[in-house]
């Protein structure tokens, strides 16, 4: 009974805090004000206090732009924590935008939308990509281009990189700087989650959004560890490969730090 009038608290509370910054995001929106880029981080703050997602950061964010960060993908809650920590616009799959509810606030954020197999479209969705860079906004991409079970980092696919890259002619000196990022879900109730529990923080694609949403708000407490890599130089005539493998080997080793709880050899 508790467990039920606390998720009907939660519900009730974050569609409050919507109904108060949904008019500030419009409004920003539909004058392209620097305003929509703030408005979403208190939304995200509010939705991870409420969940009881306990962030934990370690490092910071690159200052330098243009920047894009490349973060493993565990679970829909990655939005959330990532956003909670800085003013940041998502690349997401086309298919995203049709989602109930996590669809319509990935637009009203301005989710960059790519729709990967429609190569005709792949020129404007790069261009809109470089732009929102060169205007400062920092892009957050998860190169493993779906979800993992939150133990591991899956393939970094290099052509989730090709934005990078044609986008570097187009940014203030040439030059993209790309941040590795690592989520790792550590604890629930205060004690380390391990690979048994870890299911409750991640998300793979085969399990049914409402039941795993209820158990994330039955766990009442969890933590998840945000580690800023080292930021990595993106050039013209760079290669993707290289880039991504520089990528992958950092978000491994922070990620493994994070779930052992000690540094990684």
């Amino acid at each position: 009974m508790i467990t039920w009038l606390r998720i009907g608290f939660v519900v009730v509370s974050l569609a409050a805090v919507t109904l108060v910054l949904l008019p500030l995001q419009v409004v920003g929106l539909a004058f392209d004000l620097r305003l929509r880029r703030y408005v979403p981080r208190y939304w995200h703050r509010a939705a991870c206090r409420l969940l009881g997602i306990r962030i934990h950061v370690h490092g910071k964010p690159e200052p330098r732009r243009p920047l894009m960060l490349a973060a493993n993908h565990v679970s829909w809650k990655d939005i959330l924590v990532l956003g909670a920590i800085a003013d940041v616009a998502f690349i997401a799959k086309s298919e995203v935008a049709d989602w109930p509810v996590f669809g319509l606030l990935a637009k009203l954020q301005k989710t960059i939308f790519v729709a990967r197999e429609q190569k005709r479209q792949a020129g404007r969705q790069v261009n809109e990509i470089a732009e929102r860079m060169k205007a400062g906004e920092v892009v957050v991409l998860f190169p493993e281009g779906t979800t993992s079970d939150g133990n591991r980092v899956l393939e970094i696919k290099s052509s989730l990189f090709g934005a990078a890259a044609a986008a570097v002619p187009q940014v203030p000196g040439n030059v993209v700087h790309v941040q590795p990022v690592a989520i790792a879900y550590t604890r629930v109730h205060g004690m380390a989650m391990g690979r048994y529990h870890r299911p409750i923080a991640a998300w793979p694609g085969d399990i049914e959004l409402v039941p795993h949403l209820i158990g994330v708000l039955k766990a009442q407490a969890i933590d998840v560890d945000i580690s800023f890599g080292q930021t990595i130089e993106f050039r013209a005539g760079d290669n993707r490969k290289l880039l991504s493998a520089a990528v992958a080997a950092q978000i491994r080793r922070m990620l493994l730090t994070r779930l052992r709880g000690r540094e990684a050899g």
